[in-house]
C-alpha cells in the first residue's frame, strides 16, 4: 500500500480519460497510480495493493477481461470496468469474472465519484441491524460480535467469530468463506452479498433492498444483483465432495433468501 490513504490504480490507454479519472479520484482522497497498458496495470496492482482499480476494457496489449481476471488472482480491490462498448455481453462478462461495477463512455466525473462512494459505503455484517458501515482503509476493525436478533431465529451458529450456515462457514473479520473446509474465492461484492443474506437468512431480501444495501441509494439496475447472485451460487456449488446445491433460493417475484441449513 502507498501509505495509509485509500489507493487506486487507473488502467486506461486514452491519455485524456486517464487524466480525468486520475484527477477525479485524487479529488476524492485517493493516492493514484496510472498505467496505459494492461501489463503495466497488473504490475501496479501487484506493487501497490490498491483499494480500487478502474480498468478500461479496450487496452492495446491485453483485453480488459483478461486483465480483470489476472487482477482478481492477486487482489481483492474493488474493480470498476470502463468501456466505450455498450453490448450487454461485455458488461456481463466483466461482472462474471470479478468486476464490481461497469461504466460506459462517455461518463461524468461526478458519476464515477458517486459509484466509488457507493462501493466504499457497503455494509459489513455484525451491527445491530445486521450490518455495519465499512471501516475506511487503515482503520482498525472492531472485533465481530454475535447479534442473536439479526439471525431472526434461523439456525446460524456463531462461535469464535465464525458464522455457520449448513456447510458454509464465514469468518467476517478475516473475510474468508469456506464450504466443507474448502475456501471459496469470492470477490468483495460476492462476500458482501453473502454476509448480507446470512445476516437474516430466513428473510426474503428483495433485489431493490440488496441493490440499495450493497451499491447505495438511487440505483435502479436490479439486473446487477441477479448477475452477482448467479456468480455466488456457482462458486458455492462447485465445492464439497459431492457437490452443493445452490444455497440461495429465488423467491419468485420478490428476491432471495438462504436455504434452511439442513436442505443442502
Amino acid at each position: 500500500m502507498m501509505g495509509s490513504a485509500r489507493t487506486a490504480v487507473v488502467v486506461e490507454d486514452d491519455d485524456d480519460i486517464r487524466e480525468l479519472i486520475t484527477h477525479s479520484l485524487t479529488m476524492q482522497g485517493f493516492a493514484v497510480a496510472a498505467a496505459s497498458s494492461g501489463q503495466a496495470g497488473i504490475e501496479l496492482v501487484v506493487a501497490n495493493d490498491p483499494d480500487l482499480v478502474t480498468l478500461d476494457l479496450g487496452l492495446p496489449d491485453l483485453d480488459g477481461i483478461e486483465v480483470c481476471r489476472r487482477v482478481r488472482d492477486v487482489s481483492q480491490a474493488y474493480v470498476v470496468m470502463i468501456s466505450a462498448r455498450t453490448d450487454e455481453i461485455d458488461r456481463l462478462m466483466g461482472l462474471e469474472i470479478g468486476a464490481d461495477d461497469y461504466l460506459t463512455k462517455p461518463f461524468s466525473p461526478r458519476e464515477l465519484q458517486a459509484r466509488v462512494n457507493a462501493m466504499f459505503r457497503r455494509p459489513r455484517t455484525g451491527g445491530s441491524n445486521g450490518v455495519t458501515e465499512t471501516p475506511g482503509p487503515g482503520a482498525k476493525a472492531s472485533p465481530p460480535t454475535a447479534d442473536p436478533s439479526a439471525a431472526e431465529g434461523a439456525r446460524v451458529e456463531v462461535a469464535h467469530s465464525l458464522v455457520r450456515h449448513g456447510r458454509i462457514a464465514v469468518d467476517p473479520e478475516g473475510r474468508v468463506v469456506t464450504v466443507d473446509e474448502q475456501e471459496v474465492d469470492l470477490t468483495r461484492t460476492e462476500f458482501d452479498l453473502l454476509t448480507t443474506l446470512l445476516s437474516a437468512p430466513r428473510r426474503v431480501w428483495s433485489r431493490a433492498v440488496l441493490l440499495d444495501s450493497l451499491w447505495g441509494p438511487g440505483w435502479s439496475e436490479e439486473h446487477l444483483v441477479e448477475v452477482h447472485v448467479g456468480n455466488l451460487r456457482r462458486k458455492l456449488s462447485r465445492l464439497g465432495p459431492d457437490g452443493l446445491r445452490a444455497p440461495i433460493r429465488t423467491v419468485r417475484g420478490v428476491g432471495y433468501r438462504m436455504e434452511e441449513p439442513e436442505a443442502f
